[in-house]
């Protein structure tokens, strides 16, 4: 009988798997930082113990999202084209199909709030693969939508990044979207993302793409 962290145990079925070494992503990190003790115990279990069945990700609606920052076009008739496609996608299982149709209402929310977005004027470039960053013993993941450049009236280099929060029907709550953005602050200026640019406070960017703030 494997026991999940949980309290629930089932027979000869292990539903979770030991994460040895600490690591967190700076998603749940910003949650941990804005939680109650209590939250902040579960956000840590859950790390420790992960879940091993597949869980709903919104991994190709953010990248459909970050994509469209890039462009810096006020045209969403592509967003709404992609969550159509989405919708009628084949699906093998349905997981998939649930999968592909909460993905597609991320994509549709986020082109419905998307002309309410003020974003900092900057160029948005690719975000590469950021790469984790170790604190104090715990590696801390970083997932972005694109990075922000501009170039000061005295040429000096400035940078930044764009997150991506959604969670249907939920606003992201104030504290969690600051935290995740200065951790963004924080992160660009030590990992120095390039020769010679700081990073900027204003061109560290959450964006919750279900209130379209």
């Amino acid at each position: 009988v494997h026991h999940s962290p949980h309290g629930r145990s089932m027979p000869n079925q292990k539903t979770h798997r030991i994460v040895k070494n600490p690591r967190i992503s700076a998603r749940h990190l910003a949650d941990y930082m804005a939680a109650s003790e209590q939250v902040k115990r579960r956000i840590v279990r859950d790390c420790k113990y992960q879940l091993i069945a597949r869980m709903m990700q919104h991994n190709e609606a953010k990248m459909v999202a970050g994509n469209f920052i890039r462009k810096q076009t006020d045209d969403t008739s592509g967003l709404d084209n992609s969550a159509a496609l989405l919708r009628n996608r084949m699906a093998d299982t349905p997981f998939d199909r649930a999968l592909f149709d909460v993905n597609a209402d991320y994509i549709a929310r986020f082109a419905k709030m998307y002309p309410a977005l003020v974003l900092p004027k900057a160029d948005a470039l690719n975000p590469g693969r950021p790469s984790a960053i170790n604190l104090n013993g715990t590696r801390v993941s970083i997932d972005i939508a694109c990075r922000l450049r501009r170039v000061t009236q005295t040429n000096k280099v400035r940078v930044g990044a764009v997150a991506l929060r959604y969670a249907k029907g939920k606003p992201l709550s104030t504290p969690v979207a600051e935290w995740q953005a200065a951790f963004l602050y924080g992160y660009l200026g030590a990992v120095g993302v390039e020769d010679g640019a700081d990073p900027e406070r204003k061109l560290c960017v959450i964006i919750d793409a279900y209130a379209g703030v």
